[in-house]
């Protein structure tokens, strides 16, 4: 029968297991919205349950696709008193009186399952063994592995304890592939368009050498460039290689491919770093977050001093007339909050990089066990496709550094702008031109945190060219990637070194921005494919 708009069914009452029960009810579709002609919409899903359930709105936690999928298995896994709350309210059609109903029925088949359940163990088992012992019956309802119980059974308890790692890592694996990525960009355009609002979008200012140096928001491609263009496509592409390695690489080469097994096993992974989450977390929130801004911006901005080059945020110690100090204070306070939780994000990408790489050479050295040429094909193909896509986020990486230290460099430099700068420095070399000199001499912060996260990326790449190497078909394109990325990692380091480093610098971002499109920087020979083929 119809109630609120859906298909309700009675308890039965007929004595049924919840196994059977739960077949039943949703086989009939209980619960689900009734079509435009008053026709049930069809049986349920372990998809469509799990999103019906999750948006229960007192539900917050929402209930794990694993988890529904064992209640559609044939196994001996029963259901949480929990989500016996969160299932009666479905089939009960969201009418309090019938949901109670059918939380009673469910508790009741539950409990019948655990009598069944217990009847066999006791069946084949010693009498000291007979012991019931209720706890472990109730925790162990929708648990396969300790792994499984914490993301499952114990995830819509609230005593459950913060996991920084897994919720990091879901930022990148759930939702749409654009979620993080286009969230970035957001925020980047966002701070563009305040910047637009209270008038530092393009200022200039009189330094003590009569110089007019452009300061202005849009000019700095270390708050452009970066957050518009490099790291949403670092985001984009770490999230596409890790997509495809848990739902089709991992799969492809793991003894058992089951889903949930690899689930599970990729969870794990990602937990065994859980302090180098909060570490990386401490120090990007606390120290390249508030305590930078606290040193470079607020207590220049209120007291004066600080040795600092003029830019945008310290606009108001020199252009009073084009922003206030108290509104430069609430502007950098909201980039810096901005800024740091993106580099979090950041490292979080590098983090996963490196969860890969190690998972697929544990996984790789154990198939030294299947010596079939068809499976160390796949190991190699796939460690392939992981290097391409490591290459990628590092050169993007890379060119977040550049971008970075080329802003700091431009600040205690002669020139008028970034644009003008990097074009004199060029012509200087080729035309024998002026010597742009040395500037003046600041603290400059953003060269040390550039280098960090330079020396992070080059970390990963070369981390995973060592692990992953795999036969004479690897080496030539990997050689080449390593190639370019030591081109762009060196002249990161000679920006502002001597005459003539915007040439290297352009040679090398032209370089990496083809690597973007073609990581193997030009194709080679599929026949290449040599005898080595471990992974190791």
């Amino acid at each position: 029968m119809p109630k609120n708009g859906k298909l309700f069914l009675s308890p039965p009452k007929d004595g049924s297991d919840f196994k059977e029960l739960f077949k039943q009810l949703t086989a009939a579709g209980a619960g689900r919205p009734l079509g435009s002609d008053g026709f049930p919409a069809g049986p349920w899903t372990p998809e469509l349950l799990a999103e019906a359930i999750s948006q229960i709105d007192s539900n917050r936690t929402g209930v794990d696709l694993r988890t529904v999928q064992l209640w559609f298995q044939e196994n001996e896994k029963g259901i949480s008193t929990t989500n016996i709350r969160w299932l009666a309210r479905v089939f009960g059609c969201d009418d309090p009186v019938a949901t109670s109903e059918w939380q009673m029925e469910l508790s009741a088949a539950q409990s019948r399952l655990t009598a069944k359940r217990r009847g066999l163990k006791k069946a084949g088992s010693s009498p000291a063994a007979e012991v019931p012992n209720l706890a472990l019956n109730v925790v162990d309802e929708e648990m396969e592995s300790p792994g499984k119980l914490e993301r499952d059974t114990e995830a819509n308890q609230p005593s459950r304890r913060f996991n920084l790692a897994r919720r990091s890592e879901a930022l990148f694996s759930r939702g749409s592939t654009l979620d993080l990525p286009a969230s970035v960009f957001a925020g980047a355009t966002a701070l563009g368009f305040l910047s637009y609002i209270v008038g530092i979008h393009n200022a200039t200012y009189n330094r003590a050498d009569g110089l007019v140096k452009q300061v202005g928001f849009l000019w700095a491609p270390n708050w452009t460039f970066l957050f518009m263009v490099f790291l949403p496509l670092f985001f984009a592409f770490v999230i596409e290689l890790l997509l495809f390695w848990k739902n089709e690489g991992r799969l492809r080469i793991v003894a058992a491919g089951n889903r949930v097994e690899s689930d599970d096993a990729w969870a794990r992974n990602v937990d065994a770093s859980s302090y180098t989450y909060w570490a990386v977390f401490i120090v990007c929130v606390l120290f390249a977050g508030l305590f930078q801004w606290i040193g470079v911006c607020l207590i220049p901005l209120v007291k004066g001093g600080g040795n600092y080059a003029i830019d945008w945020g310290k606009l108001a110690l020199v252009r009073p007339e084009v922003i206030s100090v108290p509104m430069e204070i609430v502007f950098t306070a909201f980039a810096y909050l901005y800024m740091c939780l993106c580099f979090y994000l950041f490292f979080v990408g590098l983090i996963l990089l490196h969860t890969m790489i190690n998972d697929l050479w544990k996984i790789g050295g154990a198939s030294r066990s299947r010596p079939r040429i068809d499976y160390q094909y796949h190991v190699h193909e796939i460690g392939l496709r992981v290097m391409r896509g490591i290459f990628r986020c590092t050169v993007l990486g890379l060119l977040i550094a550049v971008c970075m230290k080329a802003q700091s460099s431009y600040l205690a430099s002669n020139g008028k702008n970034i644009v003008a700068w990097l074009l004199a420095d060029m012509s200087s070399a080729l035309y024998e031109g002026k010597d742009m000199g040395k500037g003046f001499s600041y603290r400059m912060p953003t060269h040390y945190s550039s280098l960090l996260i330079a020396i992070s990326t080059i970390i990963v790449f070369l981390y995973g060219s060592i692990r992953l190497r795999a036969g004479s078909r690897f080496h030539f394109p990997m050689w080449k990637m390593s190639a370019a990325v030591g081109l762009l990692f060196t002249s990161y380091l000679l920006i502002d070194a001597f005459t003539g480093f915007s040439i290297l610098l352009c040679l090398a971002v032209l370089l990496a921005m083809y690597g973007l499109i073609d990581p193997e920087l030009g194709r080679w020979r599929a026949s290449d494919w040599g005898s080595n083929q471990n992974v190791s």
